[in-house]
């Protein structure tokens, strides 16, 4: 193949920067870390490694070639603490980046007030083994592989910790203690669960593009999508899958989770599929593959506005109550 023009050509792709090298070869990277946001070091490890190479899946890569890690040992515990939280936290980024077939080859490390973890992760692909995220069609159906509401569990997981904390008691006639760990592990199992298979399947099913959900939100990410598509679009959301009791518990907080707008942590891939056939095939061989669903949670509609394309909710939209 030859290279062609618009695709890697220096400019910064929307999950990842895509440049053109040489004789059909292009370099895909993306760069991401974290601060903890969950209460075990390894699983935070596991998290930050399945969130930066989930950009690479959102372009339908399936083989990254290399990892580098981004480390910051906090220089506010104790050295034992310090070395046990370091140490969990690498041992579980390097077990996720061994499940996605790739190694940690190098990085940084830093002291800093807080423990973080993070990389770069690069691939070497062939024009064929990426897919450019703006082919989207009027029609397409798109298919969201994780459900929403992780940041909520996330911090209900920490606010319950103390139980005299007014947070949780703004909610506790809402949720149970037992819910709430529920909710969290639903989230944990979501979080550390690799959108490999989805990247894999974005090629047999003819995706149109895609992104994956995460600190901008469900609206974010999906109007990103839209501005980004070659041709005028709108993105119309009508069904919400989110962790069970999440919902419900942002009512009373500003995480805007019924709006669209709250954050996710290593989220699904949010793709845009040709038909409505090839979506419900996707979703059924996903949970085939990694035993978690998938759900349709919207279509590419013609844009109300073709001078600022959205992706927006649909009035009297559904909401999935979400128990991994």
């Amino acid at each position: 193949m030859q290279y062609i023009e618009g695709i890697g050509d220096g400019s910064i792709g929307m999950d990842c920067s895509v440049q053109y090298l040489r004789n059909d070869l292009y370099l895909i990277s993306t760069t991401d870390y974290f601060y903890p946001s969950v209460d075990d070091p390894f699983i935070q490890g596991k998290i930050g490694a399945a969130n930066v190479l989930s950009d690479l899946y959102a372009m339908g890569v399936v083989k990254c070639d290399n990892v580098l890690m981004i480390l910051s040992a906090s220089n506010v515990m104790s050295e034992t603490q310090r070395d046990i939280v370091t140490r969990q936290m690498v041992l579980g980024f390097n077990e996720m980046v061994t499940e996605a077939g790739t190694y940690v080859r190098g990085g940084q490390t830093v002291f800093n007030a807080w423990p973080i973890i993070g990389g770069v992760a690069i691939s070497c692909c062939t024009q064929n083994e990426f897919i450019n995220p703006n082919q989207g069609q009027i029609g397409d159906i798109i298919v969201l592989t994780k459900p929403l509401g992780t940041q909520v569990a996330v911090n209900l997981n920490e606010w319950i910790q103390d139980k005299d904390s007014e947070l949780f008691a703004r909610v506790k006639d809402m949720i149970t203690p037992e819910e709430v760990y529920t909710a969290y592990q639903t989230a944990i199992k979501s979080m550390t669960r690799l959108n490999k298979t989805a990247a894999m399947l974005m090629h047999k099913y003819n995706a149109h593009g895609a992104t994956d959900i995460t600190g901008f939100g469900l609206i974010g990410h999906s109007t990103n999508l839209a501005k980004n598509q070659k041709i005028p679009v709108d993105i119309e959301i009508h069904t919400l899958p989110i962790i069970k009791k999440m919902a419900q518990v942002s009512t009373k907080y500003k995480f805007r989770l019924l709006e669209g707008y709250s954050s996710e942590t290593s989220g699904g891939l949010f793709i845009m599929l040709p038909s409505l056939e090839a979506a419900q095939n996707f979703c059924k061989e996903l949970e085939e593959i990694d035993g978690a669903p998938a759900w349709i949670v919207g279509q590419v509609v013609e844009p109300k506005d073709r001078e600022q394309p959205k992706g927006f909710l649909k009035e009297g939209f559904q909401v999935l109550e979400i128990e991994l």
